[in-house]
């Protein structure tokens, strides 16, 4: 798998090893999303993404100036440190992640769209809640409001052409399904 490549669009997925919880507590929450900005947007743009208790999900742009293994050792250093500081406050040893983290690199339009629309429903999809937007660990409720955020929401909205367009094709492809190598499932 290769690197990640400057300007390039990535959906970067893992899950954790047995299926053990990723997040025991809201500040578990809170601590991996703090992390990952302080850590990872010297060489990202978000632009989506997705924690559930077992496995997250983003939808990541690399930054023009990055370099791509600086890229890829800065992401795999926000998971290790993540993965210690769960592991001492839990007073839990071993591997918390699966393997390596999963990327792909996104190279169409449709295809774009359906990462972003997939991402913001998963949630529903594992009966976690009955509507996806009401989950408070996802992008979509921060890309719909006016509260300031770190996402890139000026060019996830306009990619749909604005914001009703972001919410009506959230509503009407309520059952994506991305490719088999792509989901968690």
């Amino acid at each position: 798998m290769d690197n990640f490549l400057p300007g390039y669009f990535y959906h970067v997925f893992t899950r954790t090893v047995g299926r053990e919880l990723l997040f025991q507590s809201e500040e578990n929450y809170k601590y991996f999303l703090q992390k990952y900005q302080s850590v990872c947007s010297v060489h990202f743009t978000t632009l989506a993404y997705c924690l559930l208790p077992n496995h997250f999900h983003f939808l990541l742009q690399v930054r023009e100036n990055s370099e791509s293994k600086a890229a890829l050792k800065t992401f795999s250093n926000f998971l290790n440190g993540y993965a210690k500081a769960y592991n001492k406050m839990y007073n839990r040893h071993g591997a918390l992640f699966q393997r390596k983290f999963k990327r792909k690199k996104i190279n169409q339009d449709a295809y774009f769209s359906q990462v972003i629309i997939y991402i913001h429903q998963n949630p529903q999809r594992h009966g976690l809640i009955d509507d996806f937007k009401n989950w408070k660990y996802s992008s979509y409720p921060s890309l719909v409001s006016q509260k300031p955020t770190n996402l890139d929401r000026s060019f996830v909205l306009d990619w749909f052409g604005g914001i009703e367009g972001f919410h009506n094709s959230h509503q009407l492809e309520r059952t994506i399904n991305l490719p088999e190598e792509l989901s968690l499932e």
